[in-house]
């Protein structure tokens, strides 16, 4: 009876709305594009790896630090994607062009801050203390891939015109075609292969530029088609709309905040394991790259739920949008249990592509170390789940000064000041800051779960009231106003 009973809420949960079948239905091509960029990481970093210690060992630092302020614009400007969903389910098509183009407006002022960054970068890593080859091989790469913050901010912001409307695949197939383009740019860049000049690090940084560059093209070409035009304005809306550009960053900086918090925390940790030595680095990088195999294909599924969540709150249904998020939860998690255990029982498969055209003298150190760490990585992914999803769907709603609030408070207080307290003033080694790392994601995945649980989220809502009438002519409202 127990397992009968249990086949039934499957069955009624996988074809009811905001079920698993429509989950997947959205988070399956968002999954493919996560996961392509996922590889295009884990690739990049293993050529590397293949190319020399050092350069396995700047590239983490400098990329993360690149990201981590590149994702303070595209959680702002990314944020359109809510918009779009809340407008496309209040029928407001006529909003949805505007909007874009305002986070367009955000993408040109992250290109411009980056291009600032340059000049700093010198200094900057110098500060921090890194050996010498590795501070040099940082600037160039740090440098280089501030040139594509744009288009990559760009970029967002069309993946959100597609998955706020419930269209992923566009999404899908521009993502998987411009990591292809990446990795393959990547080994001909790095290694110098049919006649180009061998650029290491350097080959590495232009690779991820052009195919930044490359994805923003076919994007644009797919937006400003005459389609989309008709329908949400696509080309003429793309005057500055003030009220709406305070909007987006009303509701959309918060967003980015927390991402650019979340990302800094862990930057400010990988740094500060950087002090240990460029073993320690070398193997914290590679943990990292590999962990990034698991969570970016719960980016997919976390995008999803925001989509679903975004939509059903313009239609006035937070009933369906909690529905959502837990069979999105459902779904991660059977996932994420999968690749802890494989993290733990066999991870030998994750560590071959680094080891395969690694010196095995400098390598055998690294690969030993890093296996302790994925027993890690395999405790705090599983409650990193709960984090993806459970945010995402009090972001799909509105909720993102919450969110803001406690990952700037866990960021600081459960990650970067412990680890510095850690390693520097009681110079304790590598285990006890994995050990922090563990305790603040999970920490951090409870304070969402009751955050959702409470439901305070189910009255939100970031798109303007419209007053909209109804065949018997009585007036209703198709969404409310926030009242985060």
């Amino acid at each position: 009876m127990f397992f009968k009973n249990k086949f039934l809420f499957f069955i009624k949960r996988w074809h009811g709305e905001s079920g698993y079948r429509q989950v997947l239905a959205l988070a399956i091509p968002l999954i493919f594009s996560s996961a392509a960029f996922a590889i295009q990481l884990f690739v990049d970093r293993m050529f590397l790896a293949w190319y020399s210690q050092e350069a396995i060992a700047a590239t983490m630092p400098a990329g993360i630090l690149n990201f981590t302020v590149m994702n303070l614009f595209i959680g702002t400007a990314g944020y359109v994607g809510t918009f779009v969903a809340q407008y496309w389910g209040a029928g407001q098509y006529d909003r949805i062009g505007p909007i874009v183009w305002q986070g367009f407006y955000v993408a040109i002022i992250a290109w411009m801050v980056h291009l600032m960054f340059i000049p700093l970068a010198g200094p900057f890593f110098k500060m921090v203390g890194h050996a010498p080859e590795v501070q040099k091989l940082e600037v160039i790469y740090f440098q280089i891939i501030c040139l594509g913050t744009g288009p990559a901010v760009a970029v967002a912001v069309i993946a959100g015109f597609f998955t706020g409307r419930g269209k992923p695949w566009p999404v899908m197939v521009v993502g998987v075609t411009g990591s292809v383009m990446n990795m393959c740019l990547n080994y001909l860049l790095i290694f110098g292969c049919w006649g180009l000049p061998e650029l290491g690090v350097k080959g590495a940084a232009i690779a991820t530029l052009i195919s930044n560059f490359f994805s923003f093209l076919i994007f644009s070409l797919l937006l400003f088609s005459h389609i989309y035009e008709e329908r949400y304005h696509t080309l003429s809306g793309w005057r500055l709309d003030t009220l709406l550009f305070v909007r987006l960053l009303r509701f959309g900086l918060p967003n980015g905040l927390q991402f650019f918090v979340g990302y800094m925390g862990i930057t400010v940790f990988i740094l500060l394991v950087g002090r240990l030595g460029t073993l320690e680095l070398a193997a914290t990088n590679i943990a990292f790259n590999i962990n990034v195999l698991a969570f970016m294909p719960m980016i997919g599924f976390g995008t999803a739920v925001m989509t679903l969540v975004g939509q059903y709150q313009g239609k006035g249904r937070p009933d369906l949008s909690e529905r959502s998020v837990y069979s999105g939860f459902q779904l991660t998690y059977i996932y994420m249990v999968s690749i802890a255990a494989a993290y733990v029982l066999v991870p030998d498969i994750f560590l071959w592509p680094f080891a395969v055209k690694a010196d095995l003298t400098s390598f055998t150190p690294i690969r030993e170390l890093t296996v302790v760490l994925l027993r890690f990585v395999a405790v705090y992914c599983l409650f990193d789940t709960m984090n993806i999803i459970y945010a995402s769907g009090l972001e799909g709603a509105g909720d993102t000064r919450f969110v803001m609030l406690m990952m700037f408070a866990f960021s600081l207080v459960g990650l970067a000041i412990p680890t510095y307290v850690t390693l520097v003033v009681l110079n304790m080694g590598i285990y006890a800051a994995w050990t922090i790392l563990t305790l603040y994601i999970i920490i951090l995945s409870f304070a969402f779960l009751l955050r959702f649980i409470g439901g305070k989220w189910k009255s939100m809502s970031v798109i303007e009231v419209e007053l909209v009438t109804t065949d018997d002519s009585a007036p209703v409202r198709h969404a409310a106003i926030s009242k985060a």
